[in-house]
């Protein structure tokens, strides 16, 4: 898959001219993070992206020491090289999550060659959502579904609240209650955000969209709508291949024949043909909503970027600017 954009490019490589400098600073080493406010060293957990970083951050709050291997919003998961910090970092984690499901491999083969004694997380065993079902179509009435980006899975989020509550209550008994308590509190949040998914449908119900990737998947599920995008299409362009000609063609005339309400589209993924079903969407005035797979650039929060995208997809369907 390749990820985009151009503006995020120039920032990386000042970022990247800084840590150069900084390397050759002679300053001190980071000092090691804080105790948790009981006296004990706070839990090392690792995940895989900034995702689930943030969601362990919610829940274990200052008691946890949270370091999530991809924070790179240009960054693929499907294809990161591991480094040997990476597995040094695995390797004494006391808790690790990831996704599964055959999105972030490189953590599995971390987990499996660590040799550590973590908790381990895997967020598809832990939905119980069935892997080989196959993704068919985003619409509500694709049952069995299962679609690999589960933080957009928002009952998922909340098994995964409850989860890290559990195990950081089992290194941590101390602050056992405080993770309950933190827990529920992103649970209540996130059931807010259920709540707006579902208004959407209930003000849009079966509203066709499209989409460049099977990204958003169970956010469109869950707000009602009916992806009508053809299965080829998001299959190839997640696989960063070109889809037949033909497709490319049926994907198109979702703007122009009986069109589509919205365009979802991947904001970390441009490719020639993506910009080109883009630039299609913008000539027949079709909003086009974006989406991302980890937090944004200037972002941290969990809420704070589903709230957003979900927002972003309500006015568009409403009409409003975006």
């Amino acid at each position: 898959m390749l990820f985009r954009r151009s503006g995020a490019l120039a920032t990386l490589a000042v970022l990247a001219a800084l840590a150069l400098a900084g390397c050759g600073s002679g300053s001190a080493p980071a000092p090691p993070p804080p105790a948790a406010p009981h006296g004990n060293p706070p839990i090392k957990v690792v995940t895989s992206t900034n995702v689930y970083g943030s969601i362990a951050r919610a829940v274990g709050g200052d008691q946890v020491d949270v370091t999530s291997l991809i924070n790179d919003p240009q960054a693929d998961p499907h294809s990161y090289e591991t480094t040997p910090g990476d597995a040094a970092k695995v390797a004494t984690a006391n808790v690790i999550l990831y996704n599964g499901g055959g999105y972030d491999d490189f953590m599995e083969r971390l987990v499996q060659s660590s040799g550590g004694k973590a908790v381990s997380i895997d967020v598809t065993a832990l939905s119980g959502l069935d892997p080989t079902a196959g993704a068919g179509g985003a619409d509500a009435a694709s049952n069995p579904y299962f679609n690999e980006h589960l933080w957009y899975s928002l009952p998922t989020v909340q098994k995964v609240a409850d989860q890290l509550a559990t195990d950081f209550g089992a290194a941590d008994p101390a602050d056992a209650d405080l993770f309950t308590t933190n827990a529920q509190a992103f649970k209540d949040k996130v059931a807010n955000l259920l709540t707006k998914e579902q208004a959407i449908g209930a003000a849009h119900p079966g509203a066709r969209v499209a989409v460049t990737e099977p990204v958003p998947g169970y956010l469109i599920q869950s707000a009602g709508l009916t992806d009508v995008t053809p299965p080829e299409f998001a299959r190839a362009i997640e696989e960063d291949t070109d889809p037949p000609a033909a497709v490319l063609q049926q994907t198109l005339a979702l703007f122009t024949n009986n069109p589509v309400s919205a365009l979802i589209l991947n904001a970390q993924t441009e490719t020639p043909t993506t910009t080109q079903v883009e630039q299609a969407a913008q000539a027949a005035k079709i909003p086009v909503v974006m989406v991302t797979e980890t937090l944004p650039a200037g972002v941290d929060d969990y809420i704070t970027w589903m709230n957003s995208e979900i927002e972003a997809l309500a006015n568009a369907l409403n009409g409003s600017p975006q």
